[in-house]
């Protein structure tokens, strides 16, 4: 008996929808496009025409009311992340949201809460995480084979100009949610956290050096982990040779990926310690999935099949969150931030960066 596909709508049509797009695409035979929704109807309708998705609309609640899709994916700029999701999962519809999902530790608890309440699931874009490349180095990390970490560069290098933050979202706390550390440095600084487990501290600085904007446009920090090692980042928009970088040295071996916006095995390398090359065992992995939004939506899709937790989900990305959070609190105040310390009554809760509106 054929699996019915899964009934799914976009709510935002601007230009990372059409990531969202090809992994629909690549998905074809589990996914049904039902609606898109885009508050330019005229963008709406030309998306949905490229696109052979049937219906469009201008509000998502009606949209909701009216498709009952299983499965919304969020695509509109940051400041509308968290009211759509509420309605979403509010409507029994799974979500799968571009980052950040919130503004806020407060209301990302309160989409786990949501989570419970209905038994629908949010999971955040964190497509970094689901190439095989990076699948598999976890999973040999996590066995044991590298031995303990102990040095990690997370640097995320990136240039963007005047014209970039001339777009009205953007540059600002209110409807961006942050800067480069919170809009661009997530995806590696998430793959960072999601490879090496619990963190415990951070010390950070940052600046907004030469963009016309209200958030920063250079970050940097140094994270202390449970295991004690210690990781550098360095997030920019600044820098003309764009690069994202992530170098993980272990005890018996070191990791690296050097890439842009996404990577293949191609991009990983593992150079073992001298006299220490059964590290290598399992290396390469046999397949090559790129890091995508196509990837990660397979195993989106699986969960929903068994009704389990998505991977990326509102928990499983608290402490990337927790980490941002802290980050911006540390850079402000000038002292470090421990993890677990930000909690209800503490601005940073309420906002990511202790922003709070006039």
């Amino acid at each position: 008996m054929e699996r019915a596909r899964v009934k799914a709508a976009i709510v935002g049509t601007g230009g990372i929808a059409g990531s969202h797009m090809r992994a629909w695409e690549a998905w074809s035979d589990a996914v049904k496009p039902v609606a898109a929704v885009d508050i330019d109807g005229e963008r709406a309708a030309r998306f949905a025409h490229q696109h052979d998705i049937p219906r469009t609309y201008t509000d998502a609640a009606e949209m909701l009311e009216r498709e009952r899709p299983d499965l919304v994916h969020v695509c509109t700029p940051p400041a509308f992340h968290f009211p759509i999701i509420e309605q979403c999962l509010q409507a029994g519809a799974w979500v799968l949201c571009e980052k950040p999902l919130c503004s806020s530790l407060e209301q990302l608890d309160r989409i786990a809460t949501l989570e419970r309440e209905t038994g629908a699931a949010c999971a955040s874009v964190f497509q970094w995480r689901f190439g095989s490349a990076a699948q598999r180095v976890r999973l040999l990390a996590r066995s044991g084979q590298f031995g303990e970490s102990r040095v990690v560069l997370c640097n995320t290098t990136w240039y963007r100009d005047d014209a970039y933050y001339a777009v009205p979202w953007r540059g600002t706390w209110e409807s961006e949610l942050g800067g480069v550390s919170m809009g661009h440095a997530i995806h590696i600084i998430d793959l960072m956290v999601w490879l090496m487990g619990e963190w415990s501290e951070i010390t950070a600085v940052a600046d907004t050096l030469e963009r016309q904007i209200e958030v920063e446009d250079v970050a940097m920090a140094i994270v202390r982990f449970e295991n004690r090692a210690l990781c550098s980042i360095v997030n920019s928009v600044l820098s003309p040779r764009q690069e994202t970088r992530l170098r993980l040295d272990y005890e018996r071996a070191t990791v690296e990926v050097t890439g842009l916006y996404g990577y293949t095995n191609a991009n990983w390398s593992i150079t073992p310690l001298e006299g220490q090359d059964g590290v290598l065992a399992g290396w390469p992995p046999d397949e090559d999935e790129p890091s995508s939004h196509a990837a990660q939506l397979g195993h989106l899709l699986a969960a929903m099949r068994s009704g389990t937790p998505p991977p990326a989900n509102v928990a499983d990305v608290r402490a990337t969150f927790e980490l941002l959070t802290a980050l911006y609190k540390s850079s402000r105040t000038g002292e470090s931030v421990k993890r677990g310390s930000i909690a209800s009554g503490d601005p940073y809760y309420a906002h990511i960066a202790g922003y709070e509106k006039s």
